[in-house]
């Protein structure tokens, strides 16, 4: 029995963010801005090799909502990182 593409979606994205987890403990980096950032690409390049051709199904207009809050997110955690590396006279 196949699967529907939503399902297959939300699938390989949580295998991704699995291996990312395991990857990133491994290697003993795991911190929540890390898993963020590297959750919030592969859900993009997700997107990207997942995309169809002629017509987006319905359920893939919502996904631009979570793009919208993961770039909102990932501004965050780079803006934050950008403070703490720049000294504090220079603000």
């Amino acid at each position: 029995m196949r699967l529907p593409r939503s399902q297959q979606f939300v699938y390989g994205q949580i295998v991704a963010m699995l291996v990312i987890v395991v990857s990133l403990s491994l290697l003993r980096l795991l911190s929540l801005e890390l898993f963020f950032i590297t959750s919030f690409i592969s859900l993009l390049l997700l997107v990207e090799l997942t995309s169809p051709f002629n017509v987006a199904p319905w359920w893939r207009r919502r996904l631009k909502w979570f793009v919208i809050l993961g770039v909102l997110g990932s501004i965050y955690v780079i803006g934050k990182r950008i403070l703490e590396i720049l000294p504090p006279e220079f603000l």
